[in-house]
């Protein structure tokens, strides 16, 4: 529902893992805000504010005043990786989601923006409705953000292509080296349960026999047997075997395989920390030592990275991603101002970006109830078999990711 413009002070904040984008857009929030007149004399919005570290931050009265940066710096800001206001992991519940509201109503805040992924945008639900049910007008946005590209209705999210331009281009120099010293490399990607990311990997390939040769990913049952015959038939191949593996792999009882190996610590929402280990990738580094040594002979040379957190903020931002993450804070900028009350915003494509059609994207108001705790996986047309992804993974993913260096070899 919609009505008119109210009085009253906005308020930005920024949530869970950061993004090479995520600053784009809380610059485009700011710069569609002051559009509309926010921070100038006679216009309702008063002043725009910044939570410090999420909405911890605004329920302990952590605010800064973004009215009046200038535009220069704002520009600076929207280029840098990672939360300029910081960032939090805190999964708010109903009690906190009180303090929150009791925050906005202290600070007169009328209008509330959190960029983030999928518990950012329940945040936002359960604050709008207590508003709703306190007949206090808070116009609640919430604006996508995800490397992991895990939000229904989104075509894809703002963070996930410059992740995956990372990853490709980790893979594509990562290939080069396990060709120059031959060997068996297993990458470590985040994901916890959905795989795009993983499937990035696949972007790396440039030409016959280059990898990743194998792609695991959370979506199929990961079967330690099949995976080391699998292997082995690579490596029979080519003399080497590169892999890449979603953190998130499971086995058939949906049991994430890293917390079978080690019992790490959890976040707010419960889940065991994956992505700050390299267990995963020393287990399954040991199980192919184990399996594919022959009875008095020598162990293949088997290495692991994991990528972890640099894949979240790698300074690279596709061109593609850092225009839409910018539209998209924009976008729910106009949206309150124009009196739309509360929502989530939309990456919808238009354009193709293959077999002729260029890339185009839409942005569109949806409701907090079709993102909210809720978690898109990638569909099956993008998997081949049990372990690589399809043409039309690669057709979905190759526009988004921008124009990759092209390497030469004898």
């Amino acid at each position: 529902m919609s009505g008119g413009m109210i009085e009253g002070n906005a308020v930005i904040g920024q949530s869970g893992g950061p993004t090479a984008v995520i600053n784009q857009s809380l610059v485009g929030i700011i710069e569609g805000l002051r559009g509309a007149g926010a921070g100038q004399a006679g216009s309702p919005i008063k002043k725009i504010l910044g939570m410090r570290h999420g909405v911890r931050g605004l329920t302990q009265d952590q605010l800064v005043d973004l009215s009046s940066i200038e535009q220069a710096k704002l520009a600076r800001i929207a280029a840098t990786p990672s939360a300029a206001l910081g960032s939090t992991r805190d999964k708010p519940d109903a009690d906190y989601c009180k303090r929150i509201f009791t925050a906005c109503e202290k600070h007169g805040i009328r209008y509330f923006f959190y960029i983030g992924g999928n518990d950012s945008s329940d945040t936002c639900r359960i604050v709008n409705e207590l508003a709703d049910t306190a007949g206090y007008e808070l116009r609640c946005f919430h604006v996508p953000k995800t490397v992991d590209n895990d939000l229904p209705v989104n075509d894809h999210t703002p963070g996930y292509p410059s992740a995956a331009r990372f990853v490709a281009n980790a893979f594509r120099a990562d290939s080069l080296d396990n060709a120059s010293i031959p060997g068996i490399k297993i990458n470590v990607v985040m994901g916890r349960h959905a795989g795009f990311l993983t499937a990035a990997s696949a972007l790396a390939r440039n030409g016959e026999g280059t990898g990743p040769h194998l792609i695991y990913l959370p979506e199929i049952t990961f079967d330690t047997e099949r995976f080391v015959q699998q292997v082995s038939e690579v490596y029979d191949r080519y003399g080497r075997c590169q892999i890449a593996v979603s953190e998130g792999i499971q086995d058939e009882e949906s049991q994430p395989i890293a917390t079978q190996i080690f019992s790490g610590e959890t976040d707010a929402h419960g889940n065991v920390q994956l992505s700050g280990t390299g267990a995963l990738g020393d287990a399954l580094s040991l199980i192919l030592k184990q399996k594919l040594t022959p009875a008095g002979g020598k162990a293949p040379r088997v290495r692991a990275d994991t990528f972890g957190y640099l894949q979240r903020c790698w300074p690279d931002q596709s061109p593609v991603d850092a225009d839409e993450a910018l539209r998209v804070g924009r976008y729910a900028a106009m949206c309150a101002s124009s009196g739309d009350v509360d929502g989530s915003v939309a990456i919808l494509r238009a354009g193709r970006g293959y077999a002729g059609e260029d890339y185009r994207s839409e942005l569109d108001r949806i409701e907090l109830t079709e993102v909210a705790a809720k978690t898109k996986h990638l569909p099956e047309e993008f998997m081949n078999g049990t372990a690589d992804v399809s043409q039309a993974f690669i057709d979905y993913a190759t526009p988004l990711v921008g124009e990759l260096p092209r390497f030469e070899g004898f």
